[in-house]
Formats: C-alpha cells, structure tokens, sequence
C-alpha cells in the first residue's frame, strides 16, 4: 500500500505538469510497484484535480480514494488469458492439422465414390458376362444332348445295317448254293439225256468271301468286313456254309493253339499271318495276327489303324470282345487282352506312320490290363522310343466307351474323341478315333487318330499298330 505522502509527492508532479495547460479536471491513478516493476499487491492510488483556466496560484486540493479491483486481480486474470491464449495456440494446431485430415478426407471421398463407381461397372460387366456363358452353356448342353441322341441312332442304325447284311449274305449264300445245285443237276440231266451211265461224283463247292462293301454314316466309316457270328444257313442245304470268315486272308498251316505269337515263333512258326491262340489259365481261343517280320518277330497284334475301313467307335461289349477284320484294320478284344498280358510280363510297342511316309515308334517295358471289375485299367512301364511319350498320360487309368463313361472328365471323353481309350482329362494318344485322310483335319473335337508327341492332336496318322510280347 503507497503512503500518503507518497501519492502527495506524485500529484504535485502531475500538478506542475498542468500547471501548463489549460485548466481542466484531471482524474489518474497511480500504482504502486515493486522493484523488479511488477505490481504491488493492494499498492494504488486514485487522484483527481480541479484546475481553473488561469494558471494556479493558490491553495491545492488533492483528494485519493482506494478503487475495488487490485492487483492479485489482475495478474489472475493475466495469467489465465496467456493461458486462454496457449490453449487457442494449440487448438489453431490442432485446426490446421484437421484441415489437413479433412481435405485428405475429402480427397478419399471422391476417390472411393470413383472407385465404387469401377465396380459398378466391373458387376455388371461380370453380370452380363456370367448371363452370356449361363446361356452359352445351355444351348452347348442343348446341342450336346442333340448329338448324343444323334449318335445313339446312328449306332442303332449302324446295327440294323448289320442285321440287315448279315441276313442278305445268308440269303445271298443260299440263292448262291441253289444256282449252282440247279446249274449241276442241269448239267447231270444233259449228261444223262446225251450219256447214259453212272452218275459223276459231285465236286466239292468252293466256299464264297462275300465282304459287303464300306459304308459311310454321320462321318465316321463303318466296317468293310463282316461281324464276327453270321446267321447260319438253312440245314437242309446239302452243301458246306458259305459264311465269310472273320478274316479273308488265309490262316496258318499249322493248327496250334498257341499261348501267344513269341510261343508260335520259338515253334517254328516265323511267318506272319492269323495263328490261333490259347492264353494260359483261360479256356477261350482266340485268333490274332502274329508280326513274325517286325523286330526279331514274336509280336501279337492287338489294334491296327491303316485305311479307315473299320469303325471304332463302339459299345464298351464290342471293345470287350474284339472287332474288324484281322488282315486289315481290328481290335483284338480287352477281355482277350487280359489274358494274355497276365500270363507273362510283356511289354508294349506302338509304331505309327504319317502321310510322308515317316515310322516312329513309342515302346513300354512294362504292360498289362487289370480285369473287367477294375474296368481294364491301363499298367504301363518306362517308356523309350523316338515318337515322345503320349501314353504315360493314361497309366493307370480305366477303359472308356461311349456306353461305359470311367474317365475324369466331368462329360464323356469317348463322346468328344469318338473312340474307346484309356481316357484321363482326356487325351494324349486317341488310337481308336476316327480316321481321316491326310494328316491335317477340321473337327469341333481333336477325335481323330492322333499321337500328340508327334504332330499333334490335330493330326490323324495314316497308321498306327500297338503290338505286345513276352519280356
């Protein structure tokens, strides 16, 4: 708290101050401080002077009163407005760091509205496309169905054809015995009109090959030959059968049976041709075309390809029991094939052919068919050769036909390669297919007769030939 005289001391200064102006009410105060300058708690003064116009010349009036604020006051409120101040600092901070999150907020927006925008477009894009091949499928599925239906009647008429040869070659033979029985009784009443005399013996009648010609249908050429049972003629006919064979070419001159063709050749047998053949263990014959020429001999031939003559693309009984003519193109029958490969360890030649006259061949060390339960699935061993392996693909693998579907493919791989095979996803080799003129072929499928390490799927070899024998 200022003093009295102090306060005094301080208007007389003032006083003087004035003296020099006009004369006016002058009203002031003054504060008290400490030495470091800061105020003094409780230290101020209040002065008021009454001046007239002339200058002062008498008594002096100074009059003070204590006023209610104070300095603690005031430095309260100092301190808490640098405070208010520190805090608006930092909350302007802060704001200008919002600023910046907002406008990188905002930059997000838009660009997550472009991106939304993308994949709006992206699903319908995948929509329509996904409705497209939905429908695509449909209409395949429909033509599929349309095709399989196609080839079921085709196969029916195929086996009408058959039934229907098969019944003209026995009516055939029939009229053909009577024309000649007519011709030789004609004869014998001439020779008794003109000599009359003991009748002649009768010569023994020739047998007759009546191979129906080849037929097309739906593309795929049928068999030249005969089937395997032909009906037989009448038995009140008093002549030998004239049925054809399973085969025109003539068979060997020793009778065998033989296990298998390396048995026929250690026999003494080294000329190839038709032997017949017993497997060990099986109580069934069959005839096979024994390659006594080819690579020391002993050969069995189990499947020919070479002129298109025959087709392959049958029931899963017909590859069972074998087919087609067996100096020309054939399967020799899986259940046949069975046998033999288990009554010995054999391995497995392929020779192949192209329409430039080039011969590669594939071989396998190893070869044998599980039995029909296991749906004769293919064992094969190390492979050599300079063709490329394209049946390793299908080891251990079972036999497909159109009527019998054991492949892995989610439709039926006979339905698409139009054969019989050891089928997996679903070809590298397609043996059995449908043979075409050329080499190079057009197909929706790859189904002709093809080795995909030489040439490729769409190329159709001019001959393939798969032969086994004993290790």
């Amino acid at each position: 708290m200022w003093t009295e005289p102090q306060c005094v001391a301080v208007a007389l200064v003032l006083l003087v101050w004035v003296q020099f102006g006009e004369g006016k009410e002058e009203r002031g105060r003054v504060w008290g401080r400490r030495e470091d300058g800061s105020p003094k708690e409780g230290g101020r003064c209040s002065y008021t002077f009454i001046v007239p116009q002339q200058r002062l010349t008498g008594a002096l009036c100074v009059s003070s009163r204590v006023e209610a604020a104070n300095c603690s006051e005031l430095a309260a409120l100092r301190v808490e407005v640098g405070r208010q101040q520190e805090q608006l600092g930092r909350l302007r901070g802060l704001l200008e760091q919002d600023g910046g999150l907002a406008a990188e907020v905002r930059a997000l927006r838009r660009e997550s509205g472009d991106i939304n925008a993308r994949i709006t477009q992206i699903y319908a894009q995948l929509l329509h496309d996904l409705i497209h091949k939905k429908d695509h499928a449909l209409e395949q599925r429909r033509l599929e169905s349309l095709l399989l239906n196609a080839t079921a009647q085709v196969l029916q008429v195929s086996a009408l054809n058959e039934e229907l040869e098969k019944k003209y070659e026995a009516l055939s033979s029939l009229v053909n015995n009577q024309s000649l029985l007519i011709t030789r009784l004609e004869a014998q009443c001439q020779q008794t009109h003109t000599h009359p005399g003991p009748p002649q013996q009768q010569p023994k009648e020739p047998q007759s090959d009546s191979a129906a010609p080849g037929k097309t249908t739906n593309g795929i050429r049928r068999d030249q030959s005969p089937s395997l049972s032909q009906q037989d003629p009448p038995a009140t006919r008093p002549y030998p059968p004239t049925d054809a064979p399973f085969s025109s070419y003539p068979v060997t001159k020793t009778p065998g049976p033989w296990r298998d063709c390396q048995h026929a050749l250690e026999s003494g047998e080294n000329t190839s041709g038709i032997y017949l053949l017993r497997p060990l263990n099986a109580n069934r014959l069959v005839q096979a075309w024994c390659e006594q020429n080819h690579a020391q001999g002993g050969w069995t031939v189990i499947q020919r390809r070479q002129d298109g003559s025959v087709n392959f693309f049958r029931t899963w009984d017909q590859y069972k029991h074998g087919f087609g003519n067996l100096n020309g193109e054939y399967w020799l029958g899986l259940e046949h094939l069975y046998w033999l490969s288990t009554q010995a360890e054999y391995r497995l030649q392929v020779a192949l052919e192209d329409w430039q006259g080039r011969h590669v061949f594939a071989e396998y060390d190893r070869f044998r068919l599980e039995p029909e339960s296991d749906w004769y699935r293919l064992r094969l061993g190390q492979y050599h050769g300079n063709a490329g392996d394209s049946l390793s693909w299908h080891n251990n693998k079972a036999f497909t036909t159109l009527d019998r579907d054991k492949d892995a493919y989610t439709g039926n791989c006979a339905h698409y390669q139009k054969g019989g095979w050891w089928y997996h996803m679903c070809a590298h080799s397609n043996l059995n297919g449908v043979w075409y003129r050329g080499g190079h072929y057009r197909s929706r499928y790859q189904d002709g007769v093809y080795w995909a390490q030489f040439h490729g799927g769409s190329y159709s070899l001019k001959k393939a030939t798969m032969m086994i024998k004993p290790i």
